[in-house]
């Protein structure tokens, strides 16, 4: 008991400082910054892609699935002759295993591509596993990848590191809020904009704080 209380201690003293630093560093753009490094803008693609992948995520249904359909539907509108493969690890637990890719699908035909463009990998279960078994898929062809922005600097260097050579990437950023666009009316019908970018930024930072040593973390593996 003398020793666990010294150790308690120290740890939320540990905790507590991690918590400060991480709140300051939230009032800079160190978070964004971070982020944004993370999303790869210096691996753009060096050709017209031959392939589209859409690494799944969450899968659907999920905000995070929709964003990635919905920018992967848009390039696939541009590059037309270019295959889209959805890689989304099957759940083998329930009865329709590939309902999530389904229905990732679905909604690449909702926004207009051909049935017939589309292409699953299903059977890897993290980002290397699923690189290797699309390299099976298509050799070395020039390949855009859609996912999160804190994923794509590990998906390009995991599918470099599968023998692909032409390797590029569309991180599906949201849509940022404008606090300018939260506003209040006053007695005058007059709209008063909120001064609420500190309050905005702050928490989006400090989600971006996690996901970037979430992300670094999993760099290092």
């Amino acid at each position: 008991m003398h020793l666990l209380k010294p150790l308690l201690i120290n740890l939320l003293a540990f905790f507590g400082a991690i918590l400060i630093i991480a709140i300051g560093l939230s009032f800079t753009c160190l978070p964004f910054k971070a982020y944004h490094y993370l999303s790869a803008p210096h691996y753009p693609i060096k050709s017209n892609p031959e392939c589209i992948l859409i690494l799944g995520g969450a899968g659907m249904p999920s905000a995070d699935g929709l964003r990635r359909t919905h920018f992967g539907s848009e390039v696939a509108g541009i590059f037309l002759s270019a295959n889209v493969i959805i890689a989304h690890t099957a759940n083998h637990y329930k009865k329709d295993s590939l309902k999530k890719s389904k229905l990732m699908a679905r909604e690449l035909v909702l926004r207009g591509v051909d049935t017939n463009r589309i292409y699953f990998e299903f059977d890897g279960t993290y980002t290397f596993t699923q690189a290797n078994n699309v390299f099976n898929q298509i050799w070395d062809k020039s390949v855009l990848v859609v996912t999160s922005p804190q994923h794509m600097l590990r998906a390009i260097l995991t599918l470099k590191r599968s023998d692909f050579t032409d390797v590029g990437g569309l991180p599906k950023f949201e849509s940022p809020i404008d606090p300018k666009s939260l506003v209040r009316k006053n007695i005058n019908n007059i709209d008063v904009p909120e001064d609420l970018a500190l309050r905005i930024n702050m928490w989006s930072y400090l989600i971006y704080e996690i996901k970037v040593a979430r992300e670094f973390t999993a760099l290092l593996n």
